[in-house]
């Protein structure tokens, strides 16, 4: 421990004696003069690594935190990579775009003014706007690159930095690795570019906009059922971020009328002052939304994630009683329905798809494979299913993909998860159903009936640290060693490991390679009688997270609870199984 407090001073003196700003510099003495080491520690201990996904940590001074110059030296070697790459163009664009995050319109100009500064025309927004825009623009511009300044669902005192490629995605590989060397050559506040030019910074607005919203507005499907059903009620949350404007816009442009906003929550904050965790994923963030359905009488609530690109959705149960939709199921709803339409209109010809990622619940394949449309499988992660478009851009009709982890995007507009669209195409479906005299929750219903019921759950073990590190790995080991034999029952007949890429069938020895572009840590296991069950640490919190989803029987609506709870027990047993509990 001594040993690292001594290395942890020195880095933070070098901060102290180098080209850093005064309030930096003042940051740094205050945790050298501070008699408890740990925030100095924790500050300087590495450094903050700009990764596939691109950087994100705790705001403040230090070499392993986000702040102007940790964002600046990956903004230095995404430059200097684009410089390389796009050597032979006569001019290299990028698109800068940030969320409601303290410190993120400074990061975003700065950001701007480093590129100009490399001789990079930085196409810069003029005020917040969401992630699925500054994929939009990155493409309408014709640019090669975009970043986002957000830190999406984490808490207040992070941000981050996510960097896109020209298609308007976010960057694999190899241009991935090849960014990350550059920015590793970036060790000295020197070696960054911060004063570019202001005539090589433009700024993005209200065009832009009318832009994006024309184009989500093209994946509509019915208008002329939303003509009718214009008065669907329908409560929606920025969480505080960046669609307080956009969503509501993109809703009446699709024709809906009756719009109910929560004020408080509408406040643009980096703060989130409403909520403890601004994530759709978390029932406490929707409760507010929920408790203005019931005092208005709406129908559909949903919200969006700060910067955007993620949505929750809650819908009225047979007793008129708010429950909350998960990932899986608004991805399954959302896919029926643009399958099931496509489908009435003529429009399938055999070159269409849809994608999932591979924790994703099976029945988006089932509607695939029913409807004799392309389907594929991809890893965690939207840039995957972007990658996915762009190989068979000209070539196949993408129409929507997801992923149990509330991302959506219907339609190939953007190339990245998008709330405004995938909140117009939910608020479509709700007055499809209520056309056809339904609701949602007994839609969804009616699709498990046809194409099987299926349970899902999450589970997420955090192990923090080294040690915590070290234990995750020794669980993914265990489990590549002694692979269960059975799970709830039922015999595990299909082992899926995409570390090493092949799919090993147990129960007759044959084995056959999986057609993926990389190798990833996860494990699959599958049963006889239908059963999934994921493995894989997270690759951005100290965490290990297993994936259920069964199968159980549904003949009909009122078989639904039933179905629920037979499938909650059989995930019950297969936790036992894999001793989790």
């Amino acid at each position: 421990m001594d040993q690292i407090l001594e290395n942890v001073k020195a880095k933070a003196q070098q901060w102290l004696d180098g080209a850093y700003d005064e309030a930096t510099k003042e940051e740094v003495r205050k945790m050298l003069n501070n008699s408890d080491n740990t925030e100095l520690i924790d500050s300087f201990y590495k450094d903050l690594e700009f990764g596939t996904g691109g950087l994100r940590g705790i705001m403040g001074a230090g070499s392993n935190r986000m702040n102007r110059y940790t964002m600046g030296a990956a903004t230095q070697g995404l430059a200097n990579y684009l410089n390389k790459a796009f050597a032979d163009l006569p001019e290299r664009k990028v698109v800068i775009g940030h969320d409601c995050r303290n410190n993120s319109r400074l990061f975003a100009e700065t950001a701007a003014q480093i590129f100009a500064a490399n001789g990079i025309t930085a196409y810069l927004f003029e005020d917040l706007r969401p992630t699925p825009e500054i994929s939009f623009a990155i493409r309408h511009l014709d640019c090669q690159s975009g970043v986002i300044i957000t830190a999406s669902h984490n808490p207040k005192e992070y941000n981050g930095y996510k960097a896109y490629w020209n298609d308007g995605a976010q960057i694999i590989a190899p241009h991935d690795t090849n960014i990350i060397e550059e920015v590793a050559k970036i060790t000295r506040v020197s070696d960054i570019r911060f004063d570019g030019p202001a005539d090589r910074i433009k700024i993005l607005g209200a065009d832009m906009d009318r832009l994006f919203i024309d184009a989500v507005k093209k994946i509509s499907l019915n208008p002329e059922v939303i003509k009718r059903q214009k008065d669907l009620k329908i409560v929606f949350s920025p969480i505080h971020g960046t669609t307080h404007k956009m969503v509501p816009d993109a809703l009446r442009s699709f024709g809906f009328s009756n719009i109910i906003n929560v004020p408080e929550q509408d406040v643009v904050s980096g703060d989130f002052p409403t909520v403890i965790s601004p994530n759709p994923e978390e029932p406490a963030a929707l409760k507010m939304a929920i408790e203005k359905a019931e005092a208005t009488g709406a129908e559909l609530v949903a919200a969006s994630d700060p910067d955007g690109d993620r949505l929750g959705i809650a819908i009225r149960n047979d007793d008129d009683q708010f429950i909350l939709v998960n990932g899986n199921q608004t991805a399954l709803l959302i896919t029926w329905y643009m399958v099931s339409q496509w489908k009435e209109r003529g429009l399938l010809t055999g070159k269409e798809f849809i994608v999932k990622t591979i924790v994703t619940t099976e029945l988006l394949k089932e509607i695939a494979l029913k409807n004799e449309i392309g389907f594929f499988d991809t890893y965690t992660g939207f840039k995957w299913i972007a990658s996915v478009i762009r190989e068979l851009e000209g070539k196949q009709k993408y129409i929507c993909g997801g992923e149990e982890s509330y991302g959506f995007l219907p339609g190939d507009y953007v190339r990245d998860k998008d709330s405004v669209g995938a909140i117009c195409m939910i608020a479509e479906v709700a007055a499809w159903a209520k056309d056809q005299g339904k609701t949602l929750y007994q839609l969804l219903k009616d699709i498990y009936i046809e194409y099987g019921f299926s349970q899902e759950r999450l589970i997420s073990i955090v192990r923090k640290g080294k040690a915590g590190a070290d234990e995750i790995k020794a669980m993914m080991q265990d489990f590549r060693s002694n692979p269960p034999a059975t799970l709830g029952g039922s015999k595990v007949c299909l082992v899926k490991d995409y570390n090493t890429l092949k799919a090993s069938k147990p129960l007759t020895g044959q084995s056959e390679k999986l057609d993926f572009p990389a190798t990833s840590d996860v494990l699959q296991f599958f049963t006889e009688d239908g059963s999934k069950i994921s493995v894989r640490p997270s690759g951005t919190e100290p965490k290990i997270k297993f994936y259920f989803e069964v199968k159980t029987e549904m003949a009909a609506r009122e078989d639904f609870e039933a179905a629920g709870q037979a499938g909650n027990e059989k995930i019950d047993r297969i936790v036992a199984d894999l001793k989790l509990s």
